[in-house]
């Protein structure tokens, strides 16, 4: 029986606008998530085009990606502004993260082993000192490296892959937080490597339930300090 032609498939000139398009979402989203674009900030089209130096499209395209993910509103004939940052997905991704990842360190405490354990504390220390360097954007990613490293050493990194893709409004939310609450987190990646280097699955797990529960919190006071900012 006789194939069927296979489509013609693009040549690499072809992709170039859609990486252009990943380039101009993933800056922004950054921008979004570590505030340097606020919940109210307007964004303009042509403005961001002009300053990354591309055409409209692709910045149009970026915006429907980051408008499907709840982060920016697009509104015909009216500016497109950032969101408030929406409680209701923080919740979410906080109930699909603790999921995950309360089940990953059960497996990682009985995987890991001592170059794993070596490489998180090197981690905490950098979080240390980046907490008291007031360097909020270098904890941030060090945070997510701790998070990642686990589920990677446990074999597990599909699991960091879903929860990086689920997090951005709970990230939103965070980093608001760590003017007042980056000791408490490198301090609660302590406990937790503590666990891990016991083998102990249900304390490992149970560390990284209370780490991950304190967006509650962060969202109490968010709605006492600044109620505007929540939607």
């Amino acid at each position: 029986m006789p194939q069927p032609d296979v489509a013609a498939l693009p040549a690499m000139e072809d992709l170039r606008p859609r990486s252009v398009t990943d380039h101009i979402f993933h800056d922004l989203y950054a921008r979004v998530v570590n505030l340097s674009l606020p919940p109210g900030a307007k964004l303009s089209e042509a403005e961001v085009a002009s300053q990354m130096g591309v055409s409209r499209q692709p910045v149009r395209d970026a915006f429907y990606r980051l408008s499907q993910l709840g982060f920016i509103q697009i509104r015909p004939q009216r500016a497109t502004t950032v969101t408030p940052i929406s409680t209701e997905a923080v919740m979410q991704a906080y109930f699909v993260r603790s999921a995950l990842e309360e089940a990953t360190m059960r497996v990682a405490a009985l995987r890991l082993d001592p170059a794993d354990w070596d490489g998180l504390e090197g981690l905490i220390d950098a979080q240390e000192a980046a907490s008291r360097a007031d360097d909020r954007a270098g904890f941030h990613a060090l945070d997510d490296q701790f998070h990642h490293d686990i589920c990677a050493g446990a074999g597990k990194e599909f699991v960091w892959n879903l929860v990086r893709d689920t997090k951005g409004h709970m990230d939103r939310a965070r980093f608001l937080s760590l003017s007042y609450g980056a000791s408490t987190a490198w301090i609660e990646h302590r406990q937790i490597l503590t666990a891990l280097r016991a083998r102990d699955p249900e304390a490992a797990a149970a560390a990284v339930r209370l780490h991950l529960s304190h967006i509650e919190h962060i969202l109490d006071r968010l709605r006492s300090d600044q109620p505007g900012i929540l939607g």
